[in-house]
């Protein structure tokens, strides 16, 4: 049985036999919903590790620290995932969405481990009635070229310029799929009614280096 989200999962990231105990410092939030007209499923916050090594200077020790942030990320998107399957064996809809920090070939360090942690939770090497969907994550692993949706937008200070990733998701089950529609990234800069809209592009940019993803659910 997979340990409830707010404990510990216990997990061998560095292949030395020896499972290291993996939590989350922001415990996923999971809910029991009934919409007004009935309609129960699962909801799942998540708050992912953040692979960057922040407050390291040196390039020898951020890749050292990179890498063991990312093995922590994945760990938590395995068990993470694990429980997801709990919920798709007992036929529960479930929608998982929040701040993964990863995403799809975002950068070098993924090749090392075969999969991003987003390719984990949407559960791709598994069947159909067993994946999650997300149409801004398939975009992504299905390009031929460099430009995808974005949801978050970062300065780099080092190199005076913007970095933008795709970092956000919501992720739904196959039985919701048929109830979703007016999937929606609230970027300033690349939805033309948020740029066109002074007060909602000021707002977006004054409230976080992430902007809001949101789908229109038929419950």
């Amino acid at each position: 049985m997979t340990p409830l989200l707010l404990g510990v999962f216990r997990l061998d990231l560095d292949t030395d036999a020896t499972p290291e105990t993996i939590s989350f410092s922001k415990p996923p939030l999971e809910l029991a919903v009934t919409t007004a007209a009935g309609f129960r499923f699962r909801l799942i916050g998540v708050h992912a590790k953040s692979k960057a090594p922040h407050k390291v200077t040196a390039e020898a020790e951020a890749i050292r620290v990179g890498i063991e942030n990312r093995r922590k990320q994945l760990a938590q998107c395995i068990w993470l995932r694990a429980r997801v399957d709990q919920h798709l064996a007992a036929h529960v809809p479930l929608v998982v969405l929040g701040d993964f920090n990863d995403g799809p070939g975002l950068d070098e360090y993924e090749k090392l481990f075969g999969h991003s942690g987003v390719e984990i939770m949407l559960g791709l090497d598994r069947p159909p009635e067993e994946r999650l969907y997300e149409p801004h994550a398939q975009m992504v692993l299905g390009q031929t070229f460099a430009v995808g949706p974005t949801t978050a937008r970062f300065y780099l200070t080092g190199k005076h310029r913007y970095f933008q990733a795709l970092l956000d998701y919501i992720m739904i089950s196959p039985d919701l799929r048929a109830k979703a529609s007016e999937w929606r990234i609230w970027h300033p800069f690349d939805d033309p009614v948020c740029w066109k809209t002074v007060e909602l592009r000021e707002a977006l940019l004054a409230a976080s280096d992430h902007f809001p993803v949101t789908v229109d659910l038929d419950i």
